[in-house]
């Protein structure tokens, strides 16, 4: 799928996304939006899916203008570019990306559970269909016959040049022929006589 095309296809809009900015992740224990000042978010604006071939992207955008906020690309399920918070179901952690490759994480929510929801659907969608067409080429490439053009045993083939005509099969065969067979029998191959001597007259 990857190339295949460079359209770019909205698989999901919302229009009221929340912003916060958020503190390091500290041991293991995930992220929590709880720590998070949910009541006074840094920034509210749209959120549009948005998938490129087999790339998708979260872009946030302003609601009004439409203008580009940020964007954060999703390489996979499961991974550091987008991920629940331990406590709640309608916040995430994303990882925004520059032009330029420099990255910031912050978190997004929703004031609606069934936004998060669909989010999560939209996604899981995306890469169930990326895969699906990763498989389906492989089945594909496993099913084409391999061409054989090798001799089989005593295949012959036969070319028309003008009048005369060539017959070739696989069986190995000298590049000078056999004198004593093609005149026949065991006769000796005749011998023709030497030249003249240089310093010798020519006879009339």
């Amino acid at each position: 799928m990857a190339g295949e095309s460079a359209y770019e296809l909205v698989l999901l809009v919302k229009p009221e996304v929340f912003i916060y900015k958020i503190p390091p992740l500290t041991g293991n224990k995930g992220y929590k939006a709880a720590d998070w000042k949910l009541d006074s978010p840094d920034w509210v604006g749209r959120l549009r899916l948005i998938s490129i071939g087999d790339k998708l992207e979260i872009r946030l955008e302003d609601k009004t203008s439409g203008e580009l906020f940020a964007k954060a690309p999703i390489g996979q399920l499961n991974s550091v570019d987008y991920e629940s918070v331990s406590d709640s179901s309608r916040y995430f952690v994303v990882r925004l990306r520059s032009d330029n490759a420099q990255t910031a994480f912050v978190g997004i929510g929703f004031a609606d559970r069934a936004d998060s929801f669909d989010l999560n659907v939209a996604i899981q969608d995306h890469f169930k269909a990326v895969k699906k067409c990763d498989d389906s080429a492989e089945d594909n490439a496993e099913t084409v016959p391999k061409l054989d053009l090798s001799f089989k045993e005593g295949q012959t083939i036969t070319v028309n040049i003008g009048k005369k005509t060539i017959t070739s099969n696989n069986t190995s065969s000298s590049v000078v022929p056999n004198l004593r067979t093609s005149l026949g029998g065991n006769s000796a191959v005749p011998l023709l006589p030497p030249p003249p001597a240089s310093g010798n007259k020519i006879r009339k």
